[in-house]
């Protein structure tokens, strides 16, 4: 049995400690682990391998939560990705991942974000499901509902038979599916043959079918364990459930009662992580989150959630922050770089900190790890000065190539091509600052990367 991660995701939802490129299942939030790391570990003692289908974006913070994991209970060599150049929704995901297994092997397709209690019985309900996929069904996991909940999909059945598949519903209907008792939240998950999900998506979504096929023909072998999906732009945007599960005669619902939640809003996710201390006065029944030791002090509030971040913050009474997204939907369209770039960014080399960003200078902490080094690269709009904090870098600029050691400094003069390392066995910590009239990310003319990146991710 494999198990598919679907590993996407916008982080619209859980602005702004998520953004595009940091989305919450990368989110260190669980006592230190993040929602991946958790599915990973879950999923390692019941799958033999694993296939993550994400994109070149969020490939190189997945592959540090991966070597995290990497001890003698998970081996990172049992996982193959599967990377898109734009995402269609998870009915693509799971064609490409069922192309790339044997006909008959046994697809566990479950999300990366989701947090899972109860292992036990989590355990049981998958072999329950391996069952009924190897019979040939298409299995949904249906998780038992404990309250009208208005974000999730509902799944009307009669025993391991689907009747329907419900959107999500106003409060009014779903207080009425929980009396009902045979409504159980669509959870995401799905098992069943490679084979027979081809077979289904061919027979029922035929256009998603020959897209897909076609595109996976033109697929790019990075490595053993790297595929780069291309040509997706004339593949349908669709989910599974629209695709495949709700016109399929090989359905079954298994129905499960382990502690489940997306956390797909604040309002979900504070019911699993502790609130931050504050002063209050003539407060009640606040949340509190933020990311650095800053001392928090209310006033006379009650019913908040309150997000502090680096670059960002949110206050929404609870019970409304499902309308975050539309917060963030705003803020594409007057500052796009806050919905995306977390105040850290992840690198195949390891990662950047912007600290200061202001009119004709920024100024970047950077950290690279052992053994690594930048693209080889030229800038048009700014000159940069390296200053060594800790390790020793190894720098080249133009033909000439020498080291730099702690509290030691570099120049590199706009429109030279340089490139850092990191020969030595710890990190290089170091102070970047640019000067220049253009300082953005975009200002990178890559020579070579041992990375195969383009443009300046």
């Amino acid at each position: 049995m494999k198990n598919i991660i679907l590993s996407g995701g916008s982080g619209t939802r859980l602005w702004p400690l998520s953004r595009k490129l940091m989305s919450k299942q990368f989110l260190k939030l669980f006592n230190g682990k993040s929602l991946f790391q958790k599915t990973i570990e879950r999923n390692s003692n019941i799958c033999k391998e694993c296939m993550v289908i994400s994109n070149i974006d969020q490939y190189f913070i997945a592959l540090d939560d991966l070597e995290e994991l990497n001890n003698e209970k998970f081996n990172i060599e049992n996982t193959k990705f599967l990377l898109e150049d734009i995402g269609k929704n998870t009915a693509p995901a799971i064609a490409f991942s069922a192309l790339e297994s044997d006909k008959d092997e046994i697809l566990f397709v479950t999300p990366s974000d989701h947090l899972i209690k109860n292992e036990e019985e989590y355990k049981e309900a998958v072999f329950k499901a391996k069952e009924l996929a190897n019979k040939g069904y298409l299995v949904t996991f249906g998780i038992k509902p404990t309250k009208p909940h208005t974000g999730y999909g509902y799944i009307e059945a009669n025993a391991e038979d689907v009747i329907k598949f419900h959107e999500k519903p106003n409060l009014e209907k779903a207080k009425e599916y929980l009396k009902r008792g045979n409504y159980y939240w669509n959870s995401g998950m799905f098992m069943f043959k490679a084979g027979v999900y081809l077979e289904e998506l061919k027979k029922h979504s035929i256009e998603v079918y020959e897209e897909v096929l076609k595109s996976y023909e033109k697929k790019q072998i990075i490595n053993e364990n790297q595929i780069r999906l291309k040509d997706m732009q004339n593949i349908p945007d669709i989910s599974i459930d629209y695709a495949v599960m709700e016109k399929s005669d090989k359905i079954k619902v298994l129905k499960s009662n382990f502690e489940w939640n997306d956390v797909g809003s604040f309002d979900s996710l504070i019911d699993e992580i502790s609130s931050k201390e504050a002063i209050e006065i003539d407060c009640k029944n606040n949340f509190y989150y933020t990311e650095d030791k800053k001392v928090i002090a209310t006033i006379g509030v009650e019913d908040l959630i309150i997000i502090d971040t680096k670059d960002a913050l949110l206050i929404s009474k609870k019970n409304q922050t499902q309308k975050v997204k539309d917060i963030v939907n705003k803020l594409k369209k007057e500052n796009k770089e806050i919905t995306e770039v977390h105040s850290i960014v992840h690198r195949p080399w390891g990662t950047y900190e912007t600290l200061i960003d202001d009119n004709g200078y920024k100024i970047k902490r950077i950290v690279v790890k052992p053994g690594k080094r930048l693209s080889l690269q030229k800038h048009f709009h700014r000159n940069e000065h390296w200053i060594v904090v800790s390790g020793t870098a190894e720098v080249q600029v133009g033909e000439k190539t020498y080291l730099v050691r702690p509290n030691e400094s570099t120049y590199i003069k706009m429109g030279e091509i340089h490139r850092l390392s990191n020969p030595g066995k710890i990190p290089v910590v170091l102070i970047e600052a640019q000067v220049g009239e253009y300082t953005g990310e975009d200002d990178i003319i890559r020579i070579e990367d041992d990375y195969i990146r383009n443009k300046n991710v």
